[in-house]
């Protein structure tokens, strides 16, 4: 239920009433050809409310090291993480580094490329992870990853999901 004047509209729109019209019953698919060329440049836009991205998956490989830290407190880190991380498929550690591979879903490569490069120091505190930088980031979309396996050279399936020592 919505708190506000009897007829007032809607916070955010500024006084302008959204509506729907209706096509008529005189439309049809064939426009003019002007009209075509116009929407074929112009993007149509969204309706209210409603963003017209489509994501897609991407295979993420995240490669941290540092300083030794002692394996009990690495694969502890690298298990909160991967409670707090649902997406987490498999994660391998030493005593100076560790990879972590998951699935992110985003709009494009970038997206998937700045969510992934935030994941480690954003965990680092809440999940207990090594003050490790970021050395190394592989980010694949859906595709590429299924191609590569198939074609026997890229990263093998996240067989065992989990944490594991290298």
């Amino acid at each position: 239920m919505r708190r506000a004047r009897p007829g007032a509209p809607p916070r955010g729109t500024g006084g302008r009433a959204l509506t729907s019209v209706g096509a008529g019953t005189g439309f049809d698919s064939s426009r003019s050809a002007d009209r075509r060329d116009e929407r074929a440049t112009r993007p149509e836009p969204a309706p209210a409310g409603q963003e017209r991205t489509h994501s897609k998956l991407w295979h993420i490989t995240l490669c941290v090291s540092g300083s030794e830290i002692p394996l009990k407190e690495v694969r502890r880190g690298l298990e909160q993480l991967a409670h707090d991380h649902p997406f987490l498929l498999t994660s391998r550690y030493a005593h100076d580094h560790a990879e972590v591979r998951y699935w992110e879903e985003a709009r494009d490569l970038h997206d998937a490329a700045a969510v992934a490069l935030r994941l480690w120091g954003e965990h680092r505190s809440s999940a207990g992870l090594p003050p490790w930088e970021i050395v190394g980031l592989e980010v694949i979309d859906r595709e590429t990853y299924h191609q590569r396996v198939a074609e026997g050279y890229g990263p093998p399936p996240a067989a065992p999901v989990g944490v594991h020592p290298f």
